[in-house]
């Protein structure tokens, strides 16, 4: 294991140094500006998690006063603090952003965010019949008073707190109280009336601030500023092995929303009287708070009104069809003569969906098998499974109820599913199950046949339209037999008696294996010939598996990565990772997929997979990696990965610095890869359109 934590990254530090990437694109000019909008929204959800979860966790080991040496030797008090200092700059940043670029590009398309004293006199006439109409069930008031009861603060709820006097005593101490602001049952963003070819918003908040004299009249209002407190959102199981745990899940999320606070975000412009007093308030110490602007819950920014202004947002890349499962009639005879890929967003999820309506009017379907992490609220998928089960066929669902914040959501579908006469099976104690596999068994003459459909992503209808991800469907026997393996694990939790050799599975051999590939590409380089390593991930944080990398590039390996997310592997080190190159992409499409290649002496040795190279995915999850062995298939992912590598418009360069530089890439040619990923697809169609290509046979 590696000693020097200098040689290493704090996942953490890492995340946040990702989510900074998000807020570069929130600045980048050349991004349309509703797209720049979307990027604060993305920003901020994606660390509201990170506090519920992460920072969450940190806390804790703080308020027990314990002390670790787990995360690179640093102790909880000093990652926090780093965080903290971290988090405080991005988010003095976003406000810049938003008030130095984002408001000042809205006002050039007249699209003005009025605050109240903007107002004029029909807007402010009608602010204040909305409140009256519409809000003031749900305000809230609450008068602070020292030593008294503290009143709850609803996990990710926005309030006011109110600085005020009271009128009779007008030399009188400063009081305090709080309002809620309704967001949870409003729109954060109220169209105003305006004047012709204008478009005037205030903002929720500021509705509540200009109503506040109301709900204090015998109060003379000072100011106001917004508040915010996010709570630990782990569930926090402490024993998965004895018991009903889908029982201890349910009780558990029913203590979600009350747990301890992980973050208090108040507005940097708060007098620090009013911070002392609403820290003693609600118990909180110097490790809760951070600074952010006037408003917070800013992922409410997905909301945004266009006002149907589509040119400020990207042009459309409606997804492009894939001919030979979409347009073919025998769909099932498709994948039997060879294997099948599918890139979403790129490419139509319709195959996909199609794969399981088949199945309810196949009369040769016997059985359904498919395991669920995520799945849409409106699913096409499971309403196939459910129909199919009523049809008579045999469907088997494992459904992972423990799917961080889809636990609810999972286990509503598993009931419904049940109802429906569907088999399920649900969440093992310790690991989580992440493989995204399902297979289809048909009765065709006299044998039984077995089609496979593996993928890098969940079986999510809306997620697929914004995630890029690859899919395999094959009837290929060395696969779809091993599928079935870990479909009689997850239903029976007997381990196969049989070893896999095609496909990498957590908990058996996906550790071990992916060593191996690397150790074999070490041998290469050692013995003068070409070794390289080209890998696509979402996070790579194991230290085992780094510690690999680090001794494949000191070996003379040649290691290519593009790493969306955590990057603890530090590139670019002298005699330590000379040989290793590694960007992150963010751009329109949330990259997901995770490729791995080896050269292996001129094989190419390709898998897709579910796992990214994180302890969690390698020690504590079922997850697959399936191998590519259809040579056009292969060429086509080389051709992809080409493509990521030469990207000189939304790539940024990964460092021991964490400042994320475009990486320009030598080249005077703009190369954004996703564009060029839609083109280089579109292309193709054009030209199998014109001239078809001779069928393929199975392992072409």
């Amino acid at each position: 294991m590696t000693s020097n934590s200098s040689l290493l990254i704090h996942r953490d530090i890492s995340w946040l140094s990702f989510n900074y990437r998000v807020l570069q694109e929130a600045k980048d000019p050349a991004v349309p500006l509703f797209e720049r909008i979307k990027f604060l929204a993305i920003y901020s959800s994606n660390l509201d998690e990170f506090f519920k979860v992460r920072m969450a966790n940190h806390r804790n080991l703080l308020r027990v006063g314990k002390k670790t040496k787990r995360e690179l030797d640093i102790s909880p008090k000093l990652i926090v603090r780093e965080i903290q200092l971290i988090v405080n700059k991005q988010q003095e940043e976003f406000g810049k952003i938003f008030e130095k670029q984002i408001i000042p590009e809205l006002k050039k398309h007249n699209i003005h965010i009025l605050r109240r004293l903007d107002l004029n006199e029909a807007q402010r006439q009608y602010v204040e019949n909305y409140f009256k109409e519409h809000m003031l069930p749900y305000v809230q008031p609450v008068l602070l008073v020292k030593n008294k009861i503290r009143p709850f603060l609803n996990n990710g709820a926005l309030y006011l707190s109110i600085l005020m006097k009271a009128k009779d005593t007008p030399t009188g101490p400063r009081e305090y109280a709080i309002v809620k602001i309704p967001s949870d049952h409003l729109p954060r963003f109220i169209a105003l009336p305006s004047a012709p070819n204008r478009h005037d918003i205030i903002i929720l908040d500021d509705i509540v601030r200009h109503s506040v004299s109301w709900m204090f009249p015998g109060y003379h209002i000072i100011d106001t500023f917004s508040i915010k407190l996010t709570r630990d959102a782990e569930l926090y199981i402490d024993d998965e092995f004895s018991g009903d745990l889908i029982q201890k899940i349910k009780e558990s999320l029913s203590r979600r929303h009350v747990g301890p606070a992980s973050r208090f975000v108040y507005d940097r412009d708060m007098p620090a009287q009013l911070l002392a007093f609403l820290k003693d308030s609600f118990g909180l110490d110097k490790f809760d708070i951070l600074r952010e602007g006037r408003y917070h819950n800013n992922f409410d920014f997905f909301r945004f009104p266009d006002f149907g202004m589509h040119h400020l947002k990207n042009p459309p890349m409606p997804p492009l069809p894939y001919a030979p499962l979409e347009e073919v009639t025998d769909f099932f005879g498709a994948i039997r003569k060879s294997d099948h890929l599918i890139h979403v967003p790129y490419q139509s999820y319709e195959p996909v969906v199609r794969f399981f309506e088949e199945t309810v009017r196949d009369p040769k379907v016997t059985h359904i098998k498919i395991v669920l992490y995520r799945a849409a609220r409106k699913s096409r998928i499971i309403q196939a499974l459910m129909d199919a089960a009523k049809a008579g066929k045999q469907v088997s669902v494992f459904i992972e109820v423990k799917a961080r914040f889809d636990e609810e959501a999972n286990l509503e579908w598993g009931e419904k599913l049940e109802r429906a006469g569907v088999s399920v099976h649900y969440s093992f104690p310790g690991v989580k199950v992440h493989a995204k596999l399902a297979l289809v068994r048909r009765v065709e003459g006299r044998q039984a046949r077995i089609y496979t459909y593996l993928s890098t992503g969940n079986f999510h209808e809306d997620t697929a339209r914004v995630y890029s991800d690859f899919g395999l469907f094959t009837a290929d026997p060395r696969l779809v037999n091993e599928v079935v393996r870990v479909f009689s694990y997850l239903e029976t939790v007997q381990p196969p008696v049989q070893p896999f050799q095609h496909l990498l599975v957590g908990q058996f051999n996906l550790r071990s294996e992916l060593e191996h590939l690397i150790d074999f590409e070490i041998t290469q380089a050692k013995a003068g010939k070409k070794a390289e390593i080209i890998l696509k991930v979402n996070s790579l944080q194991d230290e085992q598996l780094i510690d690999k990398l680090y001794a494949a590039s000191k070996a003379g390996v040649h290691i290519k990565m593009v790493v969306r997310g955590i990057c603890c592997l530090i590139p670019g080190l002298k005699n330590v990772s000379e040989r290793i190159h590694a960007v992150s992409i963010v751009d329109r499409y949330l990259e997901h997929a995770r490729i791995f290649i080896f050269h292996h002496a001129g094989e190419d040795k390709i898998y897709l997979s579910s796992a990214d190279w994180m302890v969690r995915n390698l020690n504590y999850r079922v997850e697959t990696a399936f191998p590519i062995y259809d040579k056009q298939i292969k060429q086509e992912i080389l051709d992809f990965m080409q493509i990521q590598l030469s990207d000189n418009v939304k790539a940024r360069l990964l460092d021991k610095t964490l400042n994320n530089p475009y990486y320009k890439n030598g080249g005077d040619l703009p190369i954004r890869s996703q564009l060029e990923t839609y083109f280089y697809i579109k292309r193709k169609n054009e030209m199998e359109a014109a001239a078809p290509a001779l069928p393929k046979t199975k392992g072409s």
